[in-house]
Protein backbone atom coordinates (compact mmCIF):
# COMPACT_ATOMS: atom_id res chain seq x y z
CA UNK A 1 0.00 0.00 0.00
CA UNK A 2 1.56 3.48 -1.23
CA UNK A 3 2.22 5.72 1.70
CA UNK A 4 0.52 2.96 4.20
CA UNK A 5 1.14 1.22 7.82
CA UNK A 6 -0.64 -1.50 8.92
CA UNK A 7 -3.98 -1.15 11.39
CA UNK A 8 -2.17 -0.69 14.08
CA UNK A 9 -0.06 2.26 13.29
CA UNK A 10 -3.63 3.79 12.02
CA UNK A 11 -5.13 3.29 15.18
CA UNK A 12 -2.45 4.80 16.79
CA UNK A 13 -2.29 7.60 14.62
CA UNK A 14 -5.97 8.51 15.35
CA UNK A 15 -5.27 7.97 19.18
CA UNK A 16 -3.01 10.52 19.01
CA UNK A 17 -4.69 13.27 16.76
CA UNK A 18 -7.92 12.72 19.45
CA UNK A 19 -5.46 12.98 22.51
CA UNK A 20 -4.30 16.25 20.77
CA UNK A 21 -7.47 17.65 20.05
CA UNK A 22 -9.05 17.14 23.32
CA UNK A 23 -5.60 18.77 24.35
CA UNK A 24 -5.95 21.88 22.88
CA UNK A 25 -9.86 22.03 23.86
CA UNK A 26 -9.29 21.62 27.44
CA UNK A 27 -6.55 23.79 27.41
CA UNK A 28 -9.01 26.12 25.72
CA UNK A 29 -11.62 26.23 27.79
CA UNK A 30 -8.99 26.62 30.93
CA UNK A 31 -7.40 29.97 29.24
CA UNK A 32 -11.22 31.15 28.91
CA UNK A 33 -12.00 30.10 32.19
CA UNK A 34 -8.77 32.23 33.42
CA UNK A 35 -9.93 35.11 31.60
CA UNK A 36 -13.57 35.15 32.99
CA UNK A 37 -11.82 34.61 36.72
CA UNK A 38 -9.44 37.67 36.19
CA UNK A 39 -12.42 40.01 34.74
CA UNK A 40 -14.60 39.10 37.63
CA UNK A 41 -11.77 40.09 40.10
CA UNK A 42 -11.23 42.78 38.80
CA UNK A 43 -15.32 44.20 38.35
CA UNK A 44 -15.18 43.49 42.13
CA UNK A 45 -11.45 45.45 43.11
CA UNK A 46 -13.18 48.47 41.21
CA UNK A 47 -16.60 48.71 42.83
CA UNK A 48 -18.63 46.79 40.53
CA UNK A 49 -20.53 43.76 42.28
CA UNK A 50 -24.04 42.12 41.10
Amino acid sequence: MIGGGDDASRRRQWGKRLAWLVLIWSASVAALALVALLIKLVMRAVGMTT
